[in-house]
């Protein structure tokens, strides 16, 4: 049986791919801060989790913990990142840095065990901020945002990202480690854990209405359920290299809130749009070429909303 490691397992996206590795066969290594918090309780509720998932106690800045939960596996997946979840004071100390040593604790534990691949989420937040780049071409997998530009107009996360992705990069060159990153866009589907994730809540936001305007700019979203294929799949395709942009198409703001509307007309919903600049493409062709698809934005509202509803998280405050 093959063994890898999830770092972060709790979280949203960490929580499906856990789901998924166990369901095929995986035995799998979750480190999470504390295994007998109740908010991991979901990961001990998936099918065949008593045989095939162990959970380790691990910090990402603990170095030893992160080696401890890595040995013996021949994969791993570095889900884990920080999210700020308000404004931090010192963001280059709270944000950037723990995202770079992080991943490099991960990327050090796997030199030292030998581990055959390693797939890194990163993000679109390391594609997309390039002011440079022309607004009707489409954006792929040679693009990175820029570092000063990141620091100028104060997008850490995007800073953190960048970073981060481009450490693991580094490393893997210096070592040979065999890496691969994917960059997904913002993802929505049904929750497996209790807490409502940063993404997740753009969606809340959206259906309770909580703000009359809304900035009508093209997203690019994803389905957490296709992002864990995704990462399987680069896993376990052998001619899977580099980088890879995983998104759905785009589509507005305000349309999306009318393909919700026709469904859910019972929530509140923002009223007005404030047009925003035009945004590139973005280009998930090279994970398509590997067998990748994504399944149809309505479903992935469907199942997303039905999920949010069962959680009471759509109940009036």
């Amino acid at each position: 049986m093959m063994r890898v490691c999830v770092t972060g397992a709790g979280g949203f996206v960490a929580s499906w791919l856990v789901k998924f590795l166990i369901s095929k066969g995986y035995i799998v290594h979750g480190t999470v801060r504390d295994p007998s918090d109740e908010k991991n309780d979901h990961l001990k509720k998936l099918e065949n989790a008593s045989e095939n998932l162990q959970l380790f106690q691990a910090d990402l800045l603990d170095s030893n913990a992160i080696a401890a939960a890595i040995r013996g596996c021949e994969g791993v997946f570095h889900v884990a990142s920080p999210v700020p979840s308000s404004k931090v004071p010192n963001p280059e100390e709270e944000l950037v840095a723990p995202a770079v040593t992080g991943t490099l604790n991960v990327l050090k534990a796997c030199s030292e065990s030998k581990v055959k691949r390693v797939i890194v989420v990163s993000s679109l937040a390391s594609v997309f901020m390039l002011p440079s780049w022309p607004q009707d071409k489409v954006m792929d997998e040679e693009c990175w945002s820029d570092e000063e530009y990141c620091r100028t107009t104060e997008n850490w996360y995007c800073l953190s990202k960048t970073m981060a992705e481009r450490t693991a990069f580094d490393y893997a060159t210096k070592h040979r480690l065999d890496i691969i990153t994917v960059c997904p866009s913002l993802v929505l589907g049904p929750l497996l854990q209790a807490k409502v994730n940063a993404s997740s809540s753009f969606l809340i936001s959206l259906l309770k209405g909580d703000r009359e305007s809304v900035e009508n700019r093209a997203r690019h979203l994803v389905d957490v359920r296709d992002l864990a294929d995704a990462l399987l799949l680069v896993y376990e395709k052998l001619e899977a290299s580099g980088r890879y942009i995983c998104s759905s198409p785009a589509i507005k703001v305000s349309n999306l809130i009318d393909i919700l509307k026709s469904m859910y007309p019972q929530y509140k919903y923002p009223k007005n749009f404030i047009e925003s600049d035009k945004e590139p493409p973005m280009s998930s062709e090279k994970l398509k070429m590997l067998g990748w698809k994504c399944r149809p934005l309505k479903e992935t509202l469907i199942d997303t909303v039905q999920s949010y509803q069962e959680a009471g998280l759509l109940n009036k405050d």
